[in-house]
């Protein structure tokens, strides 16, 4: 089977395309890096050709109001290029409770993606991950000064990327959901914790101070961003991952 990765590059997509691999799939990566512009359409056609699976990890370059018109734009070219390439399987990469946060501009792009797919003419999946443990550094980064940490005790259910990775690629390789599997990790935690939990492993000075009104997950309020109990929970806990990243 020929699995199209779009984003194959990048931290879910270069895995993605060498777990396929190792399964016997031919997995094209597709990027800018590769040619292919999913904003022009430059390389999807000759990318798509004899596809079987499209699967779309392209992440937009910003996460502000702009994120609406890249995910706009790529995600109708992208259903194009595949019709017109006889692709039978759409899958996105998307993020458990986006559509339940239309205060965020990255979080309404996303869900406009989700319905841009479910309206278009190829059978799909979506993938609903929650957020990575690999993003903790970033977002540790966005409210840090000096030695303290801001955060908010906004409830997180995170998980790891290669979990992620693994959830992806079963859904690719079956048959179209014609809708959602959300996929978490095992633990929620409210974000402050985490922060605090991330610190404290990594020998960490700074403090963590809980502030409400701190980060971009401030704006989600109540238990939006946790899966509900038909989730499929991934095996991997944070301390256990953060001990084998240290």
């Amino acid at each position: 089977m020929k699995l199209v990765v779009i984003g194959g590059t990048g931290l879910i997509g270069s895995q993605v395309v060498g777990k396929l691999a190792a399964a016997g799939h031919e997995a094209v990566p597709a990027a800018l890096s590769t040619g292919v512009d999913l904003i022009t359409g430059k390389g999807l056609d000759q990318v798509l050709e004899g596809a079987d699976v499209v699967i779309n990890l392209a992440n937009s370059p910003t996460f502000d109001e702009a994120s609406l018109d890249f995910f706009r734009t790529s995600m109708n070219n992208l259903l194009a290029a595949g019709e017109r390439a006889g692709v039978r399987h759409q899958v996105v990469l998307s993020i458990v409770g986006v559509d339940q946060v239309p205060q965020l501009d990255y979080y309404r792009a996303k869900a406009l993606q989700e319905e841009l797919l479910r309206q278009g003419p190829t059978p799909y999946s979506i993938v609903r991950a929650t957020q990575f443990f690999e993003f903790m550094d970033a977002v540790l980064s966005w409210t840090s000064d000096g030695d303290t940490v801001r955060l908010p005790a906004t409830r997180l259910q995170p998980m790891a990327a290669a979990d992620v990775v693994d959830a992806v690629v079963e859904v690719s390789t079956g048959a179209p959901l014609g809708g959602i599997r959300n996929t978490a990790g095992p633990d929620v935690f409210p974000l402050d914790e985490l922060g605090r939990l991330t610190l404290a492993a990594r020998h960490d000075g700074r403090t963590v101070v809980t502030d409400d009104q701190a980060g971009m997950f401030a704006a989600v309020t109540g238990d939006v961003l946790i899966a509900g109990p038909d989730a499929h929970l991934a095996p991997t806990h944070y301390q256990d991952w953060m001990r084998k990243a240290r």
